[in-house]
């Protein structure tokens, strides 16, 4: 009886800790509203400004920089504050041509959420997934 005491005791003490305490958490760039009044013209000034990108599509000459902030109090209670995506296009003299901010939580069928990439994992079964190396073996894509 005295240990069902100390179990419940412990789970109440963890509960008041851990639901009192609020979480802030940062993915990707942290971009402020005064960053994106700048007007910026060449790749050279985007670089100097937000730093190296999140992603660079090398084809069409496009840099993204992804920004999140996440707000949490405890485990059941997560809010994203703002989660942005902002597309920068340059043309063949590393020049800014067309930028693009995205508000990921509005645009939820923006034409930058519907491009996806090949995610070899899910081809894989659950066994492969949890122990990994057990199943087909594909060949090496490099010499």
């Amino acid at each position: 009886m005295v240990f069902i005491k100390k179990i419940i005791f412990i789970f109440i003490l963890s509960q008041y800790i851990l639901g009192c305490v609020e979480k802030t958490t940062y993915s990707g760039k942290i971009i402020t509203s005064n960053d994106l009044e700048l007007k910026i013209l060449t790749k050279n000034e985007l670089i100097n400004k937000f730093g190296k990108p999140s992603y660079i599509d090398n084809k069409s000459k496009t840099y993204f920089y992804f920004t999140e902030k996440k707000k949490e109090v405890n485990f059941y209670n997560k809010k994203i504050e703002y989660s942005y995506l902002f597309v920068f296009k340059l043309d063949e003299g590393d020049k800014v041509i067309n930028s693009e901010t995205v508000d990921l939580l509005i645009d939820k069928n923006h034409k930058y959420r519907k491009i996806q990439t090949n995610n070899n994992i899910i081809k894989r079964g659950l066994i492969e997934k949890v122990f990994g190396g057990i199943g087909p073996k594909t060949m090496p894509n490099s010499p």
